[in-house]
């Protein structure tokens, strides 16, 4: 494992590597930055040193790396240069070192082996890979060969020799027949390491001749079989028993030579009859602990991970009744070269110092050797600034021209390591990278933490300042860390204000500002308490909060940490939540959480719910505790408890809770056990070794629980391995180059003994890695570094203590350190809804490039300008994000007749990538605002003046305004409306002709191509003439009506309909008819003729949330009409009503009227041919009487008067009376249909129930008309 060096005062200038420092600031990198900085090439990806390839495909030999400016690359080829420009079948990928060899279309694999090495190289140095070592695999055939039967004596050992063909990489062996079924292996008859087919003994059942050796080559996916072999076996009687002797090793002795951290395997097979047992032991040692397995019927001894202490003398017994003989292997462990200490990358200001150390060990000792560049340094040009000292190269004043690559190979007679490290030499001065003006927000008491990430070579030194002129922040109040940030750690309300962060080096001063607000503590003031409530009552628990003005809370209700009941009982107001009709389903904890962006706190009451009370004398009340607790039985896992229980106190007792104490770990803290039925007072318990456990008991009726028992006596566990593993063992990384690794330690009791730590294990997943591990203790948490960007491993993490290991743990998938992403979203388009919204879809970025956990897409869009000012403002930027792999979202909200742009941006768990380019559109004009203001002056006898301001939001060209306007009388009905079209330029107009002394009410309005904005409404009074005496006038003080006029257009609007009612004052006999249409649309007024002379008409079959325009006219009488009136639709409500149609009952009643009518229709059919005769349908018809005919079905009216007071419209958003009631618990309209792209629903079933009437007229009614006949299912759902 690689271990971070500590470097001493006096080598302070040895800095981290650039990329690792600015990740570490967890801040995005000015792309600007990247490209003006030099960095040396490194070495991102290659191909393995022995590199294995498939002679039928073509050969990938991968090189990549990265620097500034670009590297280039080239290659040697068994040490010479290898020019692929010569070679027509290879070729070198663009922007890349990787080589592929076209094999598929004519090329040899066996011509291209050999060992190759790349080199990337830029004006900073050159970096090389490993010697990658081509080898195409070999899967040959087996050689001919005659094969004689075996002929042998039962109770004889017996060995079949396989002896596959060499192949590259060596093929796996298996034992068939000819059915293709493995042969069955045992104790006595199994396959040794070598792949033969060993017998103890043989047996008569061993006869056959389809022994078949197969060997699998897993490289080329080919498997070559074997010719089938023959056994014949013999009986002689009797059988005679042997003692065992070694069929293999042979001799006594033997020697084995393994690698470090390789997997050892040793065997031993032996012929006796009975079958020999095999047994191992390592002399003058025990076999190594948690790394010792045993396998193919313990002849083979498997030693994983293997360390030089592995090595000596293994000696394998055989034995059975007759004797035993043994085998004494001698092992010996070498280890190719491993990193104590690989060189790590310098970035250094000019004049600094630094040091790259190479540390490797190995057996025998590697040889340690450096190369600039790729040259052998001896060789190299000279650098006065560097100096080697064996395993280490020391640099004093570098210069920028001492900026270069370095390699260090460690090698012996087992392999080599090599690794690439980089000086690089720069001189920057100071950069702030965390945004200007950046805001903070923190709640008072709580620590506050101000970014200032910087980058700068020499490495700036920060200063922090309050205020624009204040002094240097000093003192214990402030923690000042490595990073930049100024850590607050106990804020207060007077720590609010700017904030100026100073970088500095020899090369420039840079600062930043940034701003903190401290927000007072969310507080609830009055708690919800504990509560007991009889069945069937009424309770209500109070949460009254105080929060900072500044942030808005929301409050939630939990019952049991769960969300409350889908039930219209729980009612929750502002600050209590009501409970009515109280059940015993609703006994539980109920919590108030109260949450804002920066803070959450909640309180939690108990509610307990009992029966009501036979008679006033009986008291119910929680159960006294037990008493007499005495501990029985005592073994190592288990001990006996027995209670006397105390006073049920007249409820029974349900249940007994027991709880323990461990006073050897957490001594006074008490930890749930078990529980048991109220009618035991023993219980076994289960125990864990290591506990010294005390035990109490609590009693449990309707009412609630005890008080806790007095403790019992104390019992003291044995220690033990432990059971358990840590939970929730996690992987994920922090940086782009590490993996932290984290998990749940074991509670001390769970330790099982003492000395507890943890083994910790991982290895990259997919890749022919050994795990590697450490052992730590008192962490929850381990950090890998030096990981490739954003990889999956395989981690576990197992408990030891003192006394062993705890079970192997399973293990889990966790990844490294993620990166920012690489590239922006491409082909980004727009496409405008209408003047409000638009649409904007983009393609995905390969998955490659995100470098992380893709979180989904941010689009950023921001208003350029209006198209109708032509002036800049402020641009305020807006986000709108789109989870997951989206490749399209709305943009709600826009202005109209505006022009816009926007970016995307792909996201992930490190941050943001780059943006697109920006992507510009334009929305189309809408109707305009309301004019700003509207003034009336100068009064006249005859004439009023008018003032006006354009709208505040014209969205769009003015075409002109609407002046409507209307004489009021004193008692304040309104006169003929009168409409004047003023033109756009206008701002003000003076109106003559009027009527002195008389109030006016005037309607005034813009409009755009599109259609009319809303209205602003002003009211006017004419004056008297100087004398003060009115001119004669018909009707002077009174706005004489004129007829016929219609007036009052009022509507009540419901989902898909609105009835319209009106009041109407002319001639008798009118013909109405009403108008309506979409508002604001263009299209032209939809004309419904009204049945007879009513002042009122239902309009059907209207979309639900859409605003309609409307208006009454009568036909034959001048075609005069009304003024326009303007109504919206409510959105469409999901009843949460019962459908009875689909109820038991319903369908037995319908059934049976159905059955009656059934009858009834035979009953007349029958008579009918009977000659019988009905005078109902002419009685009917003789008394006909037109005024009680019912409507036709299409007109849709309501056919009830009611008294004046019922004729109320209902208001949008109001509700019916509660007998006609439909809920809606939620609304449908959501920005997260935007935000998501899902499109909204609206889900209707015809269940408003609402009832209109006309107002009574003076004159008598026309007639009673009866309203349209609703359907059986409405008709019961409105019945209560």
């Amino acid at each position: 494992m690689m271990k971070k060096k500590s470097i001493s005062a006096s080598k302070a200038s040895l800095v981290l590597f650039l990329c690792q420092m600015i990740s570490a600031l967890d801040v995005p990198l000015d792309s600007k930055l990247l490209e003006e900085l030099l960095q040396p090439p490194t070495i991102t990806q290659q191909s393995p040193k022995d590199y294995i390839v498939d002679p039928r495909e073509n050969i990938v030999i991968q090189c990549e790396a990265k620097g500034k400016p670009p590297p280039s690359f080239s290659w040697t080829r068994n040490g010479t240069h290898f020019d692929i420009d010569k070679d027509a079948q290879v070729t070198m990928k663009p922007n890349s070192g990787t080589l592929v060899i076209n094999i598929m279309n004519g090329g040899k694999a066996e011509a291209y082996e050999g060992v190759y090495q790349c080199t990337a190289r830029n004006e900073r140095g050159a970096a090389i890979s490993n010697n990658i070592v081509i080898r195409p695999s070999r899967s040959p055939l087996w050689t001919k060969e005659k094969l004689e039967p075996n002929h042998v004596r039962e109770g004889d050992s017996l060995v079949l020799h396989c002896r596959p063909p060499v192949g590259l990489p060596p093929p796996i062996i298996f034992w068939m027949d000819n059915a293709f079924q493995r042969l069955p292996q045992s104790e006595r008859v199994s396959q040794g390491l070598n792949g033969d087919l060993y017998f103890s003994n043989v047996q008569p059942e061993d006869t056959r001749e389809d022994y078949i050796c197969y060997a699998r080559f897993n490289h080329t996916q080919t498997i070559q079989q074997k010719q089938p072999i023959s056994v014949k076996v013999f009986s002689t009687k009797p059988v005679t028993e042997r003692q065992p002797i070694l069929l293999t090793p042979t001799g006594s002795t033997s020697t084995k030579v393994e690698l470090r951290g390789n997997v050892l395997l040793l065997e031993c097979i032996a012929a006796g009859l009975p079958t020999p047992v095999i047994r191992w032991i390592k002399e003058g040692g025990e076999l190594p602990v948690n790394r010792t397995f045993f396998e193919n019927f313990k002849k083979t001894l498997k030693i994983i991970d293997v360390s030089e202490a592995d090595s000596g003398n293994y000696k394998c017994i055989a034995r059975n009744m007759l004797g035993s003989v043994h085998h004494v292997i001698s092992v010996t462990v070498k280890a190719a070269p491993y990193w104590i200490t690989a060189p790590r990358n310098l970035v250094l200001s000019p004049g600094e110092d630094g040091t790259l150390i190479c540390r490797a060990n190995g057996n025998p000792k590697p040889n340690i050797s450096w190369f600039a560049n790729g040259v052998p340094i001896a060789i190299a040009p000279e650098d006065p600034s560097r100096k080697v000292d064996g395993d280490t190269i020391i640099f004093s004043h570098v210069q920028e021209r001492s900026s270069a690559v370095y390699q260090c190979n460690a090698s012996n007679e087992y392999g080599y390591l090599l690794a690439n490290a980089f000086v690089n030499v720069l001189a920057e001065p100071p950069r702030v990278l965390t945004p200007a003006n950046k805001l903070y927000q923190v709640i008072a008491d709580s620590p506050a933490l101000l970014d200032c990430a910087y980058f700068g070579s020499p490495k700036p030194e920060i200063e922090w300042f309050k205020g624009v002129k204040g002094s240097i922040l000093r003192g214990n109040e402030y923690v000042f860390h490595d990073n930049g940030t100024l850590e607050i750690p106990v804020a207060q309300k007077d720590s609010t204000g700017t904030y100026t962060c100073v970088a500095r080096n020899e090369l420039g001063k840079v600062q930043n500002e940034v701003r903190l607000e401290v927000k007072d503590p969310t507080m609830i003031i009055k708690q919800p308490e504990y509560k007991v409530i009889q069945r069937y009552g009424q309770v209500s628990f109070e949460c009254i909060i105080r929060h900072d003005s500044t942030l808005l809370p929301t409050v939630i209700w939990l019952k049991d940490n769960d969300e409350l009941p889908d039930d219209e009982r729980f009612l929750v107001g502002k600050d209590n939540l009501t409970i009515m009709n109280v059940t015993d389903k609703d006994d539980g904890t109920y919590t108030c959480i109260v949450n804002t962006t920066l803070d959450s706190v909640s309180a939690s009451a108990v509610l307990t719910v009992v029966a009501a009370p036979p008679t006033p004398a009986i008291i119910y009340a929680r159960p006294n505790p037990p008493f007499d607790l005495e501990l029985t039985g005592q073994l190592e896992r288990s001990v006996e408890l027995s209670w006397i229980p105390g006073d049920e106190n007249n409820s029974p007792i349900r249940n007994f809770v027991i709880e323990y104490e461990d006073g050897l770990h957490e001594p006074g803290v008490w930890h749930y056990q078990t529980e048991v039925p109220g009618t035991q007072t023993t219980v076994q318990l289960k125990l864990s070794p290591y506990v010294n456990y005390s035990f109490r008991v609590i009693a449990v009726n309707e009412i609630g629980r005890s008080q806790p028992s007095e403790p019992s006596e104390q019992y003291l566990t044995k220690s033990a391995n432990p059971d358990e593993n840590p939970s929730n063992v996690q992987g994920i990384g922090s940086e782009p180059d590490n993996l932290v690794i984290t998990w749940e330690s074991l509670k001390g009791f769970q330790s099982n003994g003492p000395g507890l730590q943890y083994k910790v294990s991982w290895r990259q997943k997919d890749v022919d890695d050994e795990w590697t591990s450490v052992i730590v203790a008192n962490v929850s948490k381990y950090i890998v570094s030096g990981t490739p960007t954003f990889v999956p491993y395989e981690i576990k993490v197992q408990a030891l203590n003192d006394l062993g290991y705890a079970p192997e743990p399973s293990e889990v998938i966790g990844h490294s350190g993620e990166d920012l992403p690489m590239v922006a979203p491409g082909n980004v388009q727009v496409h405008v809804i209408n003047s409000t919204l638009a649409k904007v879809h983009w393609d995905p970025v390969p998955l490659k490039t995100v470098r992380g956990h893709l979180q989904g897409y941010k689009v950023y869009y921001w208003k350029v300008q209006s198209l109708s000012r032509r002036s800049r403002r402020h641009v305020e930027k807006k986000i709108l994000t789109f989870r997951g792999n989206k490749t399209f979202g709305m943009l709600p909200g826009l202005e109209p007749y505006s022009s816009y742009k926007l970016n995307v941006r792909v996201v992930n768990g490190k941050g943001e990538g780059p943006a697109s380019p920006d992507k510009v559109f334009k929305t189309p004009e809408g109707v305009p605002s309301s004019p700003s203001f509207l003034k009336i002056t100068n009064p006249t006898l005859d004439s009023l003046t008018l003032e006006w301001g354009s709208p505040t939001h014209p969205n769009g060209v003015l075409t002109s305004y609407i002046l409507k306007f209307q004489p009021i009388n004193n008692t304040h009905e309104l006169g003929p409306l009168v409409e004047i079209r003023i033109p756009a330029n206008e701002s003000s107009l003076i109106l003559k002709n009027l009527n002195y002394s008389t109030r006016y009410k005037f309607y005034f309005n813009a409009q755009t191509s599109v259609g009319s904005g809303s209205q602003i409404t002003e009211e006017a009074v004419t004056i008297m003439d100087e004398a003060g005496i009115l001119r004669p006038a018909v009707g002077a003080g009174k706005v004489q009506p004129l007829y016929p006029r219609i007036r009052n257009v009022t509507t009540a609007a419901a989902e898909t309909y609105a009835n319209i009612s009106w009041e109407y004052e002319g001639p008798d006999h009118a013909n109405f008819y009403v108008e309506y249409g979409v508002a604001g649309s263009k299209e032209d007024w939809k004309k419904e003729i009204v049945n007879g002379s009513r002042s009122f008409f239902v309009l059907k079959g209207l979309t639900p949330g859409t605003a309609y325009k409307v208006r009454v006219g009568a036909e034959g009488l001048s075609g005069f009409r009304s003024s326009e009136d303007v109504f919206e639709t409510g959105p469409a409500m999901a009843s949460r009503q019962i459908d009875i149609a689909t109820q038991g009952w319903f369908i037995g009643l319908m059934c049976a009227v159905a059955l009656l009518i059934l009858i009834l229709l035979i009953v007349c059919f029958i008579r009918r041919n009977k000659g019988g005769k009905y005078p109902v349908k002419e009685k009917e018809d003789a008394h006909a009487d037109p005024e009680i005919q019912p409507m036709k079905e299409d007109d849709g009216t309501f056919g009830e008067y009611s008294d004046a007071e019922d004729h109320k419209p209902l208001k949008k958003g109001s509700r019916t009376p509660s007998d006609r009631t439909v809920k809606k618990e939620d609304s449908d309209d959501s920005l997260v249909d935007y935000g998501e792209g899902v499109n909204g629903q609206f889900n209707e079933d015809g269940s408003f129930i609402g009832q209109y009437s006309g107002k009574k007229e003076k004159e008598p009614a026309e007639g009673n008309e009866s309203s349209e006949a609703p359907s059986p299912v409405n008709a019961m759902n409105s019945f209560v």
